[in-house]
């Protein structure tokens, strides 16, 4: 069981979160503007460049909001407050180390309810401004949400097999002789998948494609269009974040004290993520869902019964 965190920390951790996630969209603008005009020329150019989703957050502060015929308003807005507020609330159960906001009994499954959570915001996001493109946007989403949805719960009930808990504490004190990767490797990778189609980012970016004009943030500006895009990056980062306990052993590591190692291995996974969108190519969901469950949910299936026999068997 982890160790409670003060009660401050629950107040930071929004913050915290946002900070992560506006890092790592620095990250992406710098490399995204390596790629495109070469390397920076100076350090202050590279910091020029990794500003850049500063500067676009402050143009959103200064753009006037889309208004479309017909469009629910109240439902756009609260789709895309769900989106941030998910992956705070999925972030409370992630160890620090060994301390976390909160650690309840089913903390595994708490993560995945809030993944749910975020599924309804971005639809909501898609559906309220009445207008086609991002109606499309929105139901692509769910279309991405059933194609690898099934996999990344088979993914996490394997890491919560191996601990023989629900408890996200659990799962890291039962990885401190061998992380979980070691012996769980198709459920890792199936949970790394799953990281990028919850954030609909890279490969699992349709919902927000250049064919249908960003679809389910076409019609969206301001703050609206802040929460719904700064949420994505949260989201990124919480699922980046909770590979560690689930797989990496959490804070287990020599030398280095626990949160170090929480950090470093999130930074790692996190550069993997962010890196994907570059090397990968947009995945149709429709020919992604047949791979999926025709091949991913067994493999994931055979890697549950292994565990099993081998838990069975301690």
């Amino acid at each position: 069981m982890a160790e409670a965190a003060p009660l401050w920390a629950a107040v930071v951790l929004p913050f915290a979160l946002a900070a992560a996630a506006c890092c790592a969209a620095s990250v992406d603008a710098l490399l995204a503007a390596s790629a495109r005009c070469g390397p920076a020329r100076g350090a202050r150019d590279a910091v020029s460049r990794a500003a850049t989703p500063l500067r676009a957050t402050v143009r959103l502060f200064a753009r006037r909001p889309r208004r479309t015929t017909a469009a629910d308003t109240a439902l756009t807005r609260l789709g895309a407050a769900v989106v941030p507020v998910a992956a705070v609330l999925a972030c409370a159960v992630l160890p620090w180390g060994f301390t976390s906001v909160t650690d309840p009994t089913v903390g595994v499954v708490w993560f995945n309810a809030m993944e749910a959570l975020a599924w309804a915001g971005v639809w909501l996001v898609g559906w309220g401004p009445n207008s086609t493109l991002s109606m499309i946007g929105g139901y692509r989403f769910l279309a991405q949400g059933l194609a690898y949805e099934l996999p990344h719960m088979f993914a996490l009930t394997t890491a919560a097999l191996g601990a023989e808990s629900l408890r996200v504490g659990d799962v890291v004190a039962a990885q401190s002789g061998l992380w979980f990767v070691v012996w769980m490797p198709v459920a890792f990778v199936v949970y790394l998948l799953s990281a990028l189609g919850m954030s609909f980012w890279g490969p699992f970016g349709h919902p927000l494609g250049r064919d249908i004009a960003s679809g389910v943030a076409v019609e969206l500006g301001g703050v609206d269009r802040l929460l719904l895009l700064g949420g994505r990056w949260m989201l990124l980062v919480t699922t980046a974040g909770f590979s560690v306990p689930l797989f990496l052993g959490g804070g287990h590591g020599p030398l280095l004290p626990a949160w170090a190692w929480t950090l470093l291995k999130t930074g790692a996974v996190l550069a993997l993520l962010v890196t994907a969108r570059r090397v990968l190519p947009t995945a149709r969901m429709d020919r992604y869902l047949e791979p999926a469950w025709m091949v991913l949910i067994p493999l994931t299936l055979a890697q549950a019964l292994f565990v099993a026999v081998a838990v069975l068997d301690r």
